[in-house]
């Protein structure tokens, strides 16, 4: 674990909260890694009936992966590398053993919004946002793996809607949609998380886990297309979207 995700577990249920509130919770590595243990101790431990994901503070539940972390890559290694290990976290998260359900307030975007997909249920406070706004900012793109979950959501034509406006929907569009089931006043949304937790947790535990294995099965896999991640990735624009992030102006995008 790391001071930057901490996990605690009261009366059976366990609680994730990304800890970097100055940076709007972006993830770094060791933030990945320590969703995994995470979710390894909640698969573990018989006496976890229930897992909450949060934010700290009130301005993220993430704001996706710390963008500072890309500033090393170089080769195709490295972009496959990375959509490959983010893909075996979410996917260690989908798989958890526990009913999983994310508190969101503030911005969920990209890893954040991802992170948050996974999960069994969403429920966020009045102000969320959630969106993929990387034809904006990076100029990267999301996994197969991404694009599936999302797709189950909300369909193909949302999801495309979403990744080419690179806007970000608010917490009621949110609802509409199906991305969350409730939108809170933003000091009920604990609570709520809290004793939603609770009722899920004194279900029986078999029923939901086969509900869970039965819906990724149903699902099914689609296998991951490197060339594209690679189109993307190692691109001129790519390079341009980070430079232009850290320096907070406007991308100039040339489609190379």
């Amino acid at each position: 674990m790391t001071d930057e995700l901490l996990f605690e577990v009261a009366d059976g249920i366990g609680r994730v909260t990304f800890n970097r509130p100055a940076q709007r919770n972006a993830l770094t590595w060791a933030m990945y890694d320590g969703l995994v243990a995470a979710v390894q101790r909640a698969d573990a431990d018989e006496s976890i009936r229930a897992l909450v994901l949060t934010g700290a503070g009130d301005r993220a539940f993430a704001a996706g992966t710390d963008i500072g972390q890309f500033r090393s890559f170089s080769a195709p290694a490295d972009a496959i590398g990375y959509e490959g290990r983010i893909d075996a976290v979410l996917n260690v998260l989908e798989a958890c053993r526990v009913p999983t359900i994310a508190a969101i307030a503030g911005a969920c975007t990209g890893g954040g919004a991802a992170i948050a997909s996974c999960c069994d249920l969403r429920i966020a406070a009045e102000g969320a946002r959630f969106g993929f706004p990387i034809a904006k900012t990076l100029g990267n793109c999301l996994s197969m793996g991404n694009l599936t979950r999302l797709c189950a959501l909300i369909g193909a034509a949302r999801v495309k809607e979403l990744i080419f406006t690179a806007r970000l929907i608010e917490a009621e569009e949110a609802r509409q949609l199906g991305l969350v089931s409730e939108v809170l006043a933003p000091d009920a949304l604990q609570a709520r998380a809290d004793a939603l937790a609770r009722t899920v947790a004194s279900h029986a535990p078999l029923t939901l886990r086969a509900t869970k294995m039965q819906l990724r099965k149903l699902r099914g896999e689609v296998p991951e297309d490197e060339s594209l991640i690679l189109m993307c990735y190692q691109s001129a624009d790519f390079r341009e979207g980070m430079d232009a992030f850290l320096a907070k102006r406007p991308p100039q995008w040339r489609g190379a």
